[in-house]
């Protein structure tokens, strides 16, 4: 009879032949657990060094989901919550496939929890946090629960705030009182700072205040958080019209042209800025923004190697407005 550490086979003929089994692999286990405790050693004081030695751990003993959720622990703790939320979701299904403890899976989706809630996004956390219950419940879970469930409440609480303010906002700008609507824009944002349409708004009241740096600073952060709203766009292209910065301009109306083709604004200022930008009465800061652009040097470095390769470039009406404008001001040669 074969012992535990052979393996029976037959062959074509049904004759047994008895292989000697090299534990192999309860060798690379115990080296996965050593790397998992050398990484739990290094964990409090140099995480990068911890989440090396899991690494470790996890390539010698993919299957075992310990070291994987402390991997998203140190994750968790640097702030790169992805990373964190990519493993815990790999251990959730590896542990699934392997029958891994109940209390393992709790884990992962708390610490899924926890990073939606560092994140202030108390929707997702509560959902997590509610999957993780549903595995193993615990006093933890259930007080992590009733916190997240406050915390949810208080900012849909502060978003129903926030869209009172910007309605009052749009009531003082209907009345021309732009200073009032920023005031209440102000603190639409302050309540709900991921409304990219309230900026665009406060945008619209500072231009007609003629703060124009104002207004490009909102129309910049309306575009960071909805990059396809057309108004952001629009503001910001009236904006950077207004402070002379007209090729700058014209990216920006040039960018609405694209999202929405059929807007007439957008077709009409980005012409006229690009007909600005080939005057030769051009702003001279303007030129001297044009002229260190990236971009630019970059098409001026090959145009000195190759002068055809200026014709590709030329196809892009924003750069061809921009090449005439250093030509126009003697800036640039076409060799």
């Amino acid at each position: 009879m074969a012992s535990k550490s052979e393996q029976v086979f037959s062959d074509s003929q049904g004759e047994e032949t008895i292989y000697r089994r090299v534990p192999e692999e309860k060798s690379r286990e115990a080296e996965a657990l050593r790397e998992k405790e050398l990484g739990n050693e290094a964990y409090l004081k140099n995480k990068d060094k911890a989440i090396k030695h899991y690494e470790k751990a996890i390539e010698l003993d993919p299957n075992n989901i310990a070291s994987r959720l402390n991997r998203a622990a140190a994750y968790h703790a640097q702030k790169e919550f992805d990373k964190c939320i990519e493993d815990c979701k790999t251990s959730i299904e590896v542990g699934r496939e392997n029958n891994a403890d109940l209390k393992q899976i709790a884990k992962a989706f708390r610490f899924i929890g926890n990073c939606y809630k560092d994140q202030k996004d108390y929707e997702e956390a509560l959902k997590y946090y509610k999957l993780s219950q549903s595995e193993c419940e615990t006093e933890e879970i259930v007080k992590l629960i009733k916190e997240a469930g406050k915390q949810l409440e208080e900012v849909e609480k502060e978003l129903k705030q926030s869209l009172v303010e910007k309605e009052k906002g749009n009531g003082f700008f209907k009345q021309g009182n732009f200073q009032q609507a920023i005031e209440h824009y102000g603190e639409a944002i302050k309540r709900n700072p991921k409304d990219a349409k309230v900026f665009s708004n406060r945008a619209a009241a500072y231009f007609k205040l003629e703060k124009y740096q104002e207004a490009l600073d909102d129309s910049d952060k309306c575009i960071e958080l909805d990059p396809t709203f057309v108004k952001g766009y629009l503001r910001k292209g009236a904006s950077l019209k207004c402070l002379k910065r007209m090729s700058e301009a014209a990216e920006a109306y040039n960018k609405a042209k694209e999202l929405d083709p059929t807007n007439e604004e957008a077709k009409a200022e980005f012409d006229k800025c690009i007909a600005e930008t080939g005057d030769p009465q051009v702003d001279p800061e303007e030129i001297e923004r044009i002229l260190n652009e990236p971009k630019i040097q970059q098409i001026i470095k090959e145009m000195k190697a190759e002068p055809k390769s200026l014709l590709k470039h030329l196809q892009d009406p924003v750069i061809a407005g921009k090449m005439q404008t250093l030509l126009e001001n003697g800036r640039i040669t076409i060799p």
